[in-house]
């Protein structure tokens, strides 16, 4: 989604980096794909475009520096950065969409084998496990006080406990979904639902 300014989703977030510390390009990226990146997922090449278009609308000045023999362009938030940063927090942002190559694997496995669906929950069960693997050194640190934005803990800590949980549901997911596909016929096709798990996701939905 793009503001009156032209600016989208992904140049706010590079301002709210910037709004943290100032950042070089190459700094900027890794610490998007360290963090952000793990829910605002996008291509490098995008990354370092974004901001010289802050610069160019004055949200952002850009200063050459030298480290070494290799020259390089590090970034800062302006007054005016930070209004646009505020402004567009004001105003409550879309929902998550979800995309989920595993899962629309499983959707399709009537289509399959009994093992290919299998391997596709196993896999989504690795992805969690995995991925969770970052969420627990990062909590691990912030809670000894030595995360590496330990003044930014309390923002932290709720996206942590959204991507921790986010990956407990996909592992208990996969590992209920594998007991299911595991009593299925060889012929995945010829699957039937158990109606007390289908009558207790029913009940779920009144959450």
């Amino acid at each position: 989604m793009s503001s009156a300014r032209g600016l989208t989703t992904t140049s706010y977030s590079i301002l709210g980096l910037l709004a943290v510390q100032p950042w070089s390009t190459y700094e900027l990226t890794r610490q998007m794909n360290r963090s952000l990146g793990r829910f605002w997922p996008r291509a490098e090449s995008k990354l370092y475009e974004e901001p010289k278009k802050l610069v160019a609308q004055g949200l952002a000045v850009a200063t050459a520096e030298g480290v070494g023999r290799r020259p390089r362009t590090v970034y800062a938030i302006t007054d005016a950065g930070r209004a646009a940063l505020a402004e567009w927090l004001h105003a409550p942002g879309a929902g998550p969409v979800l995309e989920f190559e595993q899962l629309l694997k499983v959707w399709f496995s009537d289509h399959g084998t009994k093992a290919d669906a299998l391997a596709s929950l196993a896999a989504a069960r690795a992805w969690a496990a995995e991925q969770n693997e970052e969420n627990r050194r990062a909590a691990r640190a912030y809670e000894a006080g030595q995360g590496p934005f330990q003044h930014r803990a309390a923002q932290n800590m709720l996206a942590g406990a959204f991507l921790t949980d986010f990956c407990l549901l996909v592992a208990r997911w996969a590992e209920w979904a594998s007991a299911h596909v595991e009593q299925w016929p060889d012929d995945p096709g010829q699957a039937v639902a158990d109606p007390a798990s289908m009558a207790a996701i029913a009940e779920r939905t009144d959450w």
